[in-house]
């Protein structure tokens, strides 16, 4: 991560662009009175999106999947 001040970003901004663009720096902040402010980060980084169902069609559940479902509780409440 490089981090550069507010000045120096105004004055540098394509070379930082083309920094990012290349790969050469994966995100850059930018403070402000010596606070972080901004990140660039590559438009191309995606936010993850979710995985509920990653697993679906991969394995069957049993019928049986809750049949132990108060011994469990009782385990882990201490009641034993």
């Amino acid at each position: 991560m490089q981090a550069v001040n507010m000045l120096q970003a105004k004055s540098s901004l394509s070379r930082l662009v083309e920094s990012i663009e290349n790969g050469r720096v994966r995100e850059i902040v930018i403070a402000r009175n010596g606070h972080p402010a901004a990140k660039l980060v590559p438009i191309n980084v995606s936010i993850p999106e979710k995985r509920i169902g990653v697993a679906k069609g991969l394995f069957v559940v049993p019928e049986s999947i809750d049949e132990h479902n108060d011994e469990m509780a009782r385990l882990f409440m201490g009641r034993v």
